[in-house]
């Protein structure tokens, strides 16, 4: 398969991060030449990062050098969307390609029954079986939730290798606890590791890229980190570190700066390891979010209207690049309308596997390559969470857009609402008595939909 540089046709960063970007790409002696082999991947998913929670987006008081290199190395997406505003619906889009209801996922995995709204299709197939077909190997670290037991843990669906958490959040960084159960797994066995779980998935990460070699098969690294997923909880120097230099942020933004700031630094660590081994200039690097900050815990989308659990921008709208050296110009930005399921067919597209089954994803490859001048407004993307507790009652919210128009119900039990994202970005004003055409247009793809997702389960079988 022959790739392509991808043209000037998209806006370049100001000059200002050209410095990043030289510093970035700055190799050891001993660096292996570059591959014409297929390239490793490592994907970065982080959790409840704000599109407004990056230097390299607009935040102010607060440092992502590590992240914002990334962004200036490869292509940033400014209208990436994750395909819910909560993590277990993004991530089973993520790693099937399709929208979350249809992979059986609308809603959050839990713990108890009573209250998980999911669960992983087995007629799915997983980003790691696809891959394998080409000889990857394959492995996971970080946070799974995608299922707690087999057959939906990550060695029973495609990964070779998986040390991480199997669960939805940790209630301690250190202690890796949910409702008193450690979900710490190194493939199947249990395990009980001592730390902070950014710098354990930072470390374990690092492990596995560093024996690896050019002689080896390629290897595609996903790397789910729980941060900045409350509890806000930075190590305690970062957060000294952060209110020092920073003593005008609240006790609330001061902790999930911190969070973010290690975060980002940990990202380096995994980014250093790859030039460390040479693997770098033969990686694709993708960084993304499973939805959007959490408001209530200090987070910030930017200007975008609301947050985390929100059909709105802020809720689903997510920081998003890829790099790829000699591949992906350093620089570049799209206003492509991607989303999280895209992620899938564009990585079968890079690799060249042959698909058999169909796919809601599109391939980015095409605006990676600046092969398209396709916006992605011709698309329809639909939302979904499902949630209980006595505000959601078992039901599902959704969202629908075409274009510029977005159609969403925020809540269960709420009216819909018209919005024209061109003239009203920040979704102030619904318009739909105003055009009831494209409030009916809109609402009828919306119950196409959902009737096409009714046909999945989204409860384990008896």
């Amino acid at each position: 398969m022959n790739f392509l540089t991808v043209a000037p046709r998209f806006m370049t960063f100001r000059s200002g991060l050209a410095f990043i970007v030289a510093a970035f790409l700055l190799l050891p002696a001993n660096a292996q030449q570059r591959s014409s082999g297929p390239p490793n991947i490592v994907l970065i998913m982080v959790d409840d990062l704000g599109y407004g929670d990056l230097s390299s987006y607009g935040a102010d008081a607060l440092q992502t050098p590590h992240i914002d290199s990334l962004v200036a190395a490869g292509m940033r997406f400014d209208r990436f969307y994750a395909n819910s505003p909560v993590c277990s619906p993004s991530r089973a889009s993520l790693l099937t390609g399709q929208y979350p209801d249809v992979a059986g996922v609308p809603g959050v995995i839990r713990t108890h029954a009573r209250n998980s709204w999911g669960y992983l299709s087995p007629e799915e197939v997983l980003l790691p079986q696809l891959l394998a077909r080409t000889g990857y190997h394959t492995a996971m670290v970080g946070k799974w939730h995608l299922g707690l037991e087999p057959p939906n843990i990550p060695t029973a669906r495609g990964f070779d290798y998986f040390k991480g958490f199997l669960g939805d959040m940790m209630d301690d960084y250190y202690t890796h606890r949910r409702h008193g159960h450690n979900y710490m797994r190194r493939n199947d066995r249990v395990i009980d590791p001592k730390g902070h779980a950014t710098t354990l998935f930072t470390d374990w990460s690092r492990d596995y890229i560093r024996p690896r070699d050019s002689s080896q098969a390629p290897f595609f690294l996903y790397l789910a980190y729980n941060a900045p997923h409350a509890p806000i909880q930075p190590p305690a120097e970062w957060r000294t570190q952060v209110a020092e230099r920073e003593p005008q942020l609240s006790d609330e933004r001061t902790g999930i700066v911190a969070l973010i700031e290690h975060l980002d630094h940990k990202i380096g660590r995994v980014v250093e390891a790859l030039q460390q081994t040479g693997a770098y200039e033969n990686t694709m690097i993708v960084f993304t979010s499973d939805n959007g900050g959490a408001l209530y815990h200090g987070a910030s989308n930017g200007s975008l209207r609301g947050g985390k659990q929100d059909m709105y921008e802020g809720g689903v709208r997510v920081p998003t690049a890829i790099t790829w050296p000699g591949h992906i110009e350093a620089g570049t930005q799209s206003d492509y309308l991607g989303m999280t399921m895209d992620l899938y067919p564009t990585l079968a597209d890079v690799v060249d596997v042959r698909m058999n089954h169909p796919l809601d994803g599109r391939s980015l490859l095409p605006v990676l390559r600046g092969t398209t001048t396709s916006s992605g407004e011709d698309r329809t993307l639909f939302w979904v969470r499902r949630e209980g507790g006595p505000e959601y009652m078992g039901k599902a919210a959704h969202a629908v857009r075409h274009g510029p128009w977005k159609l969403l119900q925020n809540r269960p039990g709420e009216p819909f609402h018209l919005y024209h994202l061109g003239r009203d970005p920040r979704e102030q004003t619904d318009v739909k008595k105003t055009h009831p055409e494209q409030f009916e247009s809109l609402a009828e793809s919306l119950r196409r939909h959902i009737q096409e997702a009714g046909r999945v389960p989204w409860q384990p079988p008896h």
